[in-house]
């Protein structure tokens, strides 16, 4: 029977450990990414055949879609242990020693957020990487000398929702690049029936899809839909969740049925009130909502582009008529026609 893997270096708040308690243990509990269930477990059934540690991994796509989950999954498979770090918590090669050290036969290093390494721990990393060591350099000038510490052979896991800002030297280095896509709202149904069961919730079928339908395609964001009706069912009725419960407890949250939030519809508001639709920037954009430029690209965009409620040109973001449309305002008349890639 494999032992349950070590997790160390975690920081934990509420939305992380209602994540952990949901999360699937198995590789055959996973909803969704087939394609990429498939692929892994193939390396998996070929790595124990060949007593082979696993190749070093990337998974790499929007926040929410389970980066973190394959990897803890990963362990369960092997029955190794887990160490979990992040990017920004390595600030130079002495935070990632201990993990590289620590490191058991057949583990996995998990690194959260690994674009936002420093690039001299990616530099420190290479080697251990490709042959399972690290030079550490004592003293300074003419007294230098390197000595070379021999490791354990690892997996070393990535998870980063922004792959190009790695460099290509580290991106090379992992053998396998597993790019994470949205949900289908039957997908995200299922996960919300599941994760009913495990809190112990009677859910109907209709209200799972309409949970589903308003979370975005995104697992996490259904976690949070599903955790919000269920205390607005313990605390309005009778703890079931029914398609009118769910319904009711979502418009209280200000989701709509499009599956957006407030802040995505103050995002179109200010876009179309503001800046008449566009085209602006999305600096421009941030700054009369008073938020940071990366939390527009990385969390509220992608899903208004996926929705096509807004596209993106090389003068910046525009509203389509789609979202005009949800806000009931008129869209302006352009005597140059529909904004294109080219404009």
């Amino acid at each position: 029977m494999p032992r349950q893997p070590i997790v160390s270096a975690s920081s934990t708040d509420e939305q992380r450990q209602r994540d952990d308690a949901l999360r699937p243990r198995w590789l055959r509990e996973v909803v969704g990414q087939k394609a990429v269930v498939q692929r892994l477990s193939i390396v998996l059934n070929s790595c124990k055949k060949l007593k082979e540690p696993l190749p070093h991994i990337l998974f790499d796509g929007p926040p929410g879609l389970g980066k973190t989950t394959f990897a803890t999954v990963l362990p369960n498979e092997l029955g190794t242990s887990i160490q979990m770090t992040s990017g920004p918590a390595l600030t130079n090669p002495k935070d990632l020693l201990p993990f590289l050290t620590n490191a058991e036969e057949g583990s996995i290093l998990f690194i959260d957020e690994i674009h936002r390494l420093p690039r001299v721990v990616e530099e420190f990393i290479y080697p251990a990487m490709e042959d399972f060591r690290v030079d550490i350099v004592l003293g300074e000038g003419i007294h230098a000398r390197t000595i070379t510490m021999r490791l354990k052979r690892f997996t070393l896991v990535g998870a980063t929702t922004r792959s190009g800002l790695l460099s290509g030297p580290m991106r090379d280095r992992f053998k396998m690049h597993e790019h994470l896509e949205f949900y289908t709202v039957d997908e995200l149904a299922e996960i919300v029936r599941i994760n009913a069961r495990k809190l112990q919730t009677a859910i109907s079928d209709d209200a799972a899809l309409e949970i589903a339908r308003r979370s975005r395609g995104t697992p996490r964001i259904a976690n949070a839909r599903l955790a919000w009706t269920r205390h607005f069912a313990a605390s309005e009725g009778d703890g079931r969740i029914t398609l009118d419960v769910a319904q009711a407890a979502l418009a209280m949250a200000e989701v709509d049925r499009e599956g957006l939030d407030k802040q995505d519809r103050r995002y179109l508001e200010t876009l179309v009130g503001v800046f008449g639709g566009g085209p602006t920037g999305v600096e421009a954009l941030a700054a009369t909502m008073n938020l940071p430029t990366d939390t527009l690209s990385d969390e509220v965009e992608p899903y208004l582009l996926r929705e096509q409620f807004i596209i993106r040109t090389p003068r910046g973001r525009v509203a389509t008529p789609r979202a005009f449309e949800l806000l009931g305002r008129p869209q302006p008349r352009d005597t140059r026609g529909p904004p294109t890639l080219f404009d």
